[in-house]
């Protein structure tokens, strides 16, 4: 095949792909979350620069550490077996409103149970986790966590209804949403700092919480999506309640692993928790954007097609894989490069210092290390959740806890704050090749083994 020929099918073959329904998602969620994650980053520029690496956004981000753990286990992992489930509920017996209402009961259960033990850690056992602070740090935390607490019930509400537009395909409406939170913090901190005093970013983030569920609710009414009636147990109802718990260990497993960089930052010199938290503001924007877009939509569409043809489904995944990993080293590389360069024209201004810039940037570069990675990781958690591998998914993020713990305990001996992201690179490094082993042994067993037979 001559070049011309070669440049014709390669081509022939952007242009097939351009044209898929997975891939006009994608960009659609993709297009909407930059626009959204860039109001977050102003957002993060305008905080920082009002408020520094102080002791005040230090008490903050361990105001909504638990609040944002049980989201993101909790919740997160209710949303993430409530819509392969319900797919499968639209499959077969099509009882939508009573698999619906169990979602939310679900929602209400976990949340409800939840806010008792925050309220009961930040009474008993705040000093003890994060000692070494006076009384006034312990107070503002405790303030701050009371303000932000409500936020669970709507992020739990939401979940489900966000859940809901994209089983229907309306991802715009969905991704959307998440603009709130950044829109309302950037208004209380531009109009009414005075007003709400050190309550500011709580408030804010309260309001826009607040502001997004009502948003979807109104959302999921007008195109008909929600649909509440007794609730029913079935089969599918059975099998979501049965995949919660792994999913559940899972992710509550993986989210101890920030709870254990808090822990271990708190030890260190004050503004190590936020140096570490803006250290990660770029990967984790390029994570987002990336992750919102292809999980969001891969999650649905591997439900829908992983029963009625294995192989395409392995296939597919194989596919996104070589594309994500080669497109996460990239962006890597170009973010490590100038990673100083980047701290200095977004942050360093008023409170945020050069010396601030050096810190912050040299944690980035070794954030920035396990992008790929982490990236081809979350990939075939999506993959493995359709599938309902949950319990291997559990195995797994237990050792990368205890292992993530014994080399913060190692590496921050010797390079301090550093040594702690240095032990987060290694575990999900490590972490991306055994979730990949696993999970082409399933593809060997289940689609080549059983093709030979």
């Amino acid at each position: 095949m001559d070049f011309s020929n070669k440049v014709k099918s390669v081509l022939t073959k952007l242009i097939n792909l351009v044209n898929t329904p997975i891939f006009i998602n994608i960009l659609t969620v993709g297009g909407i979350t930059f626009f959204v994650k860039l109001l977050g980053f102003y957002k993060e520029t305008l905080v920082v620069s009002t408020f520094g690496l102080s002791s005040f956004l230090d008490a903050f981000l361990l105001a909504v550490l638990i609040p944002t753990f049980i989201q993101t286990v909790f919740i997160g992992a209710l949303r993430n077996i409530f819509i392969p489930n319900y797919i499968t509920e639209l499959k077969t017996t099509n009882k939508k409103s009573e698999f619906q209402s169990m979602g939310f009961i679900m929602v209400l259960g976990i949340v409800s149970i939840l806010t008792i033990f925050a309220i009961i850690f930040s009474l008993y056992f705040l000093e003890m986790t994060f000692p070494g602070r006076d009384d006034t740090f312990y107070e503002l935390i405790r303030k701050q966590l009371y303000v932000v607490l409500p936020c669970i019930l709507f992020w739990g509400l939401s979940s489900i209804l966000g859940g809901l537009l994209e089983v229907a395909n309306k991802y715009f409406f969905s991704t959307i949403s998440a603009s709130f939170m950044a829109v309302s913090t950037i208004i209380c901190l531009l109009f009414f700092s005075d007003v709400f005093g050190e309550l500011v970013l709580a408030l804010g983030l309260l309001i826009g919480s607040f502001c997004s569920f009502l948003y979807l609710l109104i959302v999921n009414l007008h195109f008909g999506l929600l649909s509440i009636h007794k609730p029913q147990k079935n089969d599918n109802v059975k099998a979501m309640m049965k995949q919660l718990p792994p999913k559940i260990s899972s992710g509550l497993l993986t989210g101890l692993n920030t709870y254990v960089d808090q822990f271990f930052a708190a030890q260190l010199a004050i503004g190590s928790i936020a140096a570490v938290n803006y250290g990660i503001k770029i990967p984790s924007f390029l994570v987002s954007i990336l992750m919102i877009a292809i999980g969001n939509v891969l999650l649905p569409h591997f439900a829908r097609i992983i029963n009625d043809n294995l192989q395409l489904a392995y296939k597919q995944l194989f596919k996104i894989l070589k594309i994500v990993f080669f497109l996460g080293l990239g962006v890597g590389a170009i973010g490590f490069l100038f990673s100083e360069e980047i701290i200095f024209y977004l942050f360093e201004r008023k409170e945020f210092t050069s010396e601030d810039t050096v810190v912050v940037a040299k944690v980035q570069q070794i954030i920035l290390i396990y992008l790929p990675f982490y990236l081809c990781t979350l990939v075939m958690v999506k993959f493995l959740t359709s599938y309902n591998k949950n319990v291997f998914m559990a195995w797994a993020s237990f050792f990368n806890l205890i292992l993530n713990f014994v080399l913060n305990m190692i590496l921050i001996k010797k390079f301090g704050l550093y040594g702690l992201v240095m032990s987060t690179t290694f575990v999900y490094v490590l972490n991306s090749f055994i979730y990949f082993t696993y999970t082409y042994k399933t593809y060997r067993k289940n689609v080549v083994n059983s093709i030979d037979v």
